[in-house]
């Protein structure tokens, strides 16, 4: 599949016109949610707050990334060096990881897509394909394996109500962007289907910066019986991503668009081959107790050529979910639980060789003889449940329970004398309550409370001494989270405002120190506390029958600082915490006229970055605006046609849209933290949809 694009014939209007008055259509895959709702009861999360974005969040945006709208979310800012280089931060956690996701759970589907090391990769999915994200902040999610940095639960469209339709959308902009999505989707009342497929290619805003993508998606289910279904999900993502890699200072500020020169010289880059296989069987027993069952299966491929070696790896993982639920009578109201567990395994094999790019003659990278070898072998499983009980018509408390147990067993296979660094790992079960409280003064104004118990597991990196064995001393990172929040509806609901002030005390802080080029160890260096205000608020103005107006504006104030953080000689205990901005805000103006015309302006600012734990050194404050705009106008009761045009970064501001902390410069070179942003950008789509 890799190059062919879908024809101009087929051109899709997609999720990008969610926007009120407009109602459910079965072409337009379009679904009416709330810019940002506090109380969700999705996925068995009972009473448990969490924020879900969908179409109405996607249509300030690009469609080609998902970064840009998962950072409206207050308390979620996702550090993007390139479109295959991102790292999800939620309430400060995950701030301190040098590359990747980690400290947070990620599902598909209902289905774990987080490797048995704890990492995620919010990359292998097209925006595109996705119907909306749920993002559950903090530990409180005990179905959902209570990390600290909660959990993200993506899920795939599929059809609105019994319809058959076909739709594409082409999108083309600067840097050489052109990106195809092709979707069919089809229910009958027993047999849902959804396959879509995307192509994405873009040179990139800096140089070595080619990206290329080919995802497919198969999202079936069938009702067997009025008490059984089955369903099936395919995920598989093809792609090739060059990597321009991070900045000094000097050089960023000389020429943002330049790749390093030890990347641009070798021509570094990574292929992946990502592939996700589950099948889930639903029964109900009756109308009080029902079980979901997955079975999955994951696959990834990952060559990466770096200047200081090729890495070649492959990762075989699988798994299975099980969840009961049901409800019975207490005081007069239905109280609901559920109970279950989680099993995954994987197994990570990968190999190392010398890049031989300097005798190349230019030609960039080449791979050469091998010099390590390894296979590790890591399993994880949860075992959870939760009490939803309604004390009072007003009045619900929800107990949750969640048990983890982590294994490594890592081997070396390369050295087979003496100098074999073969080890395992086995942490102790791990214990996590949680405790939710919601009250509700009426149906306009909720107040919710929780207390929860969380935690995170090491990387492989941070298992590692120096010299290659796993350390036995390193321990888990655990914490405690309360939040307190609250939702108000005003105004016959045209007015929303969500507020949640919180604060996690974290202990046996997880620091990944860089020892080389490739090499990170890790240790605990003691306590941090998390504190924040998030605000959510929008407003729906009707100025005349037809015309509408939503402003919004979502607010981040972090307080995250070190408790207790001494380093060798160095005491950091008070500073601020490294990685995690002061502020965000993200507002923006939704306008809509006459049902087919939108128009659509944000902006977003972040304040400035402590760098090092010294804080000696910050990144610079910036603050971007985007703008989209577009136009639909459904020609007949079967055929929709609709064009959408967007620029990006609007003033051209030169920032950085990720920065490292703690980095070195190795052989006399200057410290790289910066990756820059994208400068002014423009894009365009071509849209059309056809119901069969």
């Amino acid at each position: 599949m890799k190059g062919f694009c879908f024809p101009m014939v087929l051109l899709f209007l997609g999720t990008a016109l969610a926007q009120d008055p407009i109602q459910k259509d079965s072409i337009t895959q379009l679904d009416e949610i709330v810019l940002l709702d506090a109380l969700k009861t999705k996925n068995a999360s009972g009473i448990v707050s969490s924020d879900v974005i969908s179409a109405k969040v996607f249509q300030n945006y690009s469609p080609v990334s998902l970064v840009a709208s998962m950072n409206q979310i207050p308390g979620v800012y996702v550090f993007s060096g390139a479109l295959n280089t991102n790292r999800i931060t939620v309430r400060g956690v995950g701030a301190r990881t040098l590359f990747g996701t980690d400290k947070l759970r990620m599902y598909y589907n209902d289905i774990p897509i987080t490797d048995g090391s704890g990492l995620s990769t919010i990359e292998a999915y097209d925006l595109e394909h996705l119907s909306q994200v749920e993002v559950i902040k903090g530990p409180k999610g005990t179905a959902f394996g209570a990390n600290l940095g909660g959990a993200i639960i993506l899920n795939p469209k599929e059809a609105l109500g019994l319809s058959t339709n076909l739709s594409n959308n082409l999108t083309v902009g600067s840097f050489g962007l052109l990106k195809n999505s092709l979707s069919f989707n089809h229910f009958d009342g027993k047999l849902r289907l959804g396959l879509q497929y995307g192509h994405m290619q873009t040179d990139g805003y800096r140089q070595n910066n080619h990206f290329d993508r080919d995802g497919l998606l198969l999202n079936m289910s069938y009702q067997i019986s009025p008490k059984d279904k089955i369903a099936l999900l395919v995920n598989h993502i093809d792609y090739t991503a060059q990597i321009p890699s991070s900045l000094g200072a000097t050089a960023f500020a000389e020429d943002p668009r330049q790749a390093t020169f030890t990347w641009r010289v070798s021509q570094g880059f990574e292929a992946n081959n990502y592939s996700l296989l589950g099948l889930n069987y639903s029964h109900t027993f009756n109308d009080k107790f029902e079980n979901s069952t997955s079975f999955f299966y994951t696959y990834l491929d990952h060559y990466e050529a770096r200047p200081f070696g090729i890495l070649d790896e492959f990762t075989n993982g699988f798994g299975l979910r099980t969840r009961f639920s049901g409800n019975f009578q207490f005081s007069g109201n239905a109280a609901n639980y559920n109970f279950g567990a989680e099993l995954y395994k994987d197994e990570y094999h990968w190999g190392e060789f010398a890049n031989l790019y300097q005798d190349n003659e230019g030609n960039g990278s080449l791979q050469g003889d091998q010099f390590a070898e390894n296979k590790e072998f890591r399993d994880q499983w949860n075992a959870f449940g939760t009490l939803l009980l309604p004390i009072s018509e007003a009045f619900s408390a929800q107990l949750g329970l969640n048990i983890n147990k982590t294994r490594y067993d890592y081997r070396d296979t390369f050295n087979t004398g003496i100098e074999n660094k073969s080890a395992n790992r086995n942490f102790k079960a791990i214990v996590l309550p949680s405790l939710n409280l919601h009250y509700s003064f009426s149906e306009k104004h909720q107040l919710y409370a929780n207390v929860s118990r969380g935690f995170s597991n090491p990387t492989l990196e941070e298992t590692l001494t120096p010299d290659g064995v796993i350390n036995p001393d390193i321990a888990q990172e655990t914490g405690t989270n309360y939040e307190l929040g609250t939702s108000l509806h005003l105004d016959e609901g045209r007015f929303t405002a969500n507020l949640a002030l919180y604060q996690m005390d974290i202990k046996n802080l997880l620091v990944a120190e860089r020892i080389g080029d490739d090499q990170f160890v890790g240790k605990n260096a003691g306590k941090t506390r998390h504190r924040g205000l998030e605000i959510a608020m929008n407003y729906s103005w009707n100025i005349a029958p037809r015309i509408q107006f939503t402003p919004f504006v979502n607010f981040t104030l972090t307080d995250h600082s070190f408790v207790t953080f001494v380093d060798g000689d160095n005491d950091f205990s008070g500073n601020p915490l490294t990685g995690v901005p002061k502020q965000r805000r993200t507002a923006g103006l939704q306008f809509r006229l006459f049902e087919d015309f939108y128009w659509n302006t944000t902006h977003h600012h972040v304040s400035d970055i402590p760098l090092t734990n010294a804080n000696t050194l910050y990144s610079e404050p910036f603050t971007v605006f985007h703008t989209r705009m577009g136009y639909l106008k459904k020609l007949s009761e079967h055929f929709t046609v609709g064009v959408d045009f967007g620029i990006n970064n609007v003033f051209d501001e030169v920032y950085a849209q990720s920065v490292l902390i703690n980095t070195q410069g190795f052989g006399g070179n200057e410290p790289r933290y910066f990756y820059p942003g994208d400068a002014r950008n423009f894009y365009g789509s071509l849209r059309l949809g056809v119901q069969l």
